[in-house]
């Protein structure tokens, strides 16, 4: 009888096997399928090949555009001799790539610097207001839509020819997209976090440094990095147009007078490399810290 009931057990509990009479049960593991990881030549030669590729293209267009139409298309190896005689030292436009480069960047950080001070604050506001978002929000909404080269007559009859001109571009472009992807994570913060806090004795500013701000980073730092690769772009466009005298904008734009594509190649190049840097550099372990830092990494 007791033989039974212990297979009619068994049978209910998964299938396991029954116990011998006089013996504690012993507790089952449940199988555990490792998972293989990649093996490090693996990442290596996909890396290699994201590099290759590009360039064996380039190659490519430049021999046959050398070919067909005789110009003097830059292969790889002729904008990477003209980037290594300017760093070490070659003058371009008048001045050495490092002040080009220096200059561009202190342009960005300044644009962007505004752009992110005043953006996260609206963005907090308008997503924590529901009556400031149905005034301001239309409204960033179409400073989303306006492309930055669209800002260079604004620019020109507010700031004239200079520095200030292209810092406002960089900032009217990178403020839009940091304000909607803030407000959107603070809208998006779940309520019974916020009665949790309130239970808690928390005040407004408990409630909006402890609860609202963490909430919003994942958007806030998508935000982020949206305006700056928008303030990145719309710098070199308005180096080119608005002709600050320095800039890696204003020395592409001026190669053409000197016939000089290898140079312009080379900046373009800088401005990849310092997009990069900035994207996997900055933002991706700052990101990877935040989900980690507020446990908001995504399970399953």
């Amino acid at each position: 009888m007791s033989t039974s009931r212990e297979h009619v057990e068994g049978s209910s509990s998964g299938g396991a096997l029954p116990q011998p009479s006089g013996t504690a049960p012993t507790a089952v593991a449940p199988a555990v399928r490792a998972v293989p990881r990649p093996a490090s030549w693996r990442y290596a030669l996909v890396a290699l090949g994201s590099l290759l590729i590009p360039l064996a293209l380039w190659w490519g267009i430049a021999i046959l555009v050398q070919h067909l139409r005789t110009d003097l298309f830059p292969t790889p190896y002729d904008t990477f001799e003209r980037l290594a005689a300017l760093f070490r030292g070659s003058v371009l436009n008048e001045f050495t790539i490092y002040r080009h480069v220096g200059d561009s960047l202190l342009r960005w950080g300044a644009g962007f610097g505004l752009a992110m001070a005043v953006g996260i604050i609206s963005g907090l506001l308008l997503g924590w207001s529901r009556l400031l978002e149905r005034l301001a929000m239309p409204t960033v909404t179409v400073l989303q839509l306006i492309p930055g080269l669209a800002w260079i007559p604004v620019a020109i009859l507010l700031f004239g020819i200079g520095e200030r001109a292209t810092i406002f571009m960089i900032a009217v472009t990178a403020f839009a997209p940091i304000v909607i992807n803030t407000a959107a994570g603070v809208k998006g913060v779940d309520e019974m976090y916020l009665r949790a806090a309130r239970m808690m004795g928390a005040d407004d500013r408990a409630l909006f440094l402890r609860v609202l701000l963490p909430g919003s980073l994942p958007h806030l730092l998508s935000g982020l990095r949206v305006g700056l690769a928008n303030g990145w772009r719309v710098l070199v466009a308005g180096e080119m147009i608005v002709g600050t005298g320095t800039g890696l904008g204003y020395s592409i734009i001026q190669a053409r007078w000197t016939m000089d594509f290898a140079s312009a190649f080379g900046c373009i190049l800088i401005i990849c490399a310092v997009g990069l840097l900035v994207e996997r550099g900055i933002f991706l372990p700052l990101e990877r810290r935040t989900v980690e830092r507020w446990g908001l990494a995504r399970t399953g």
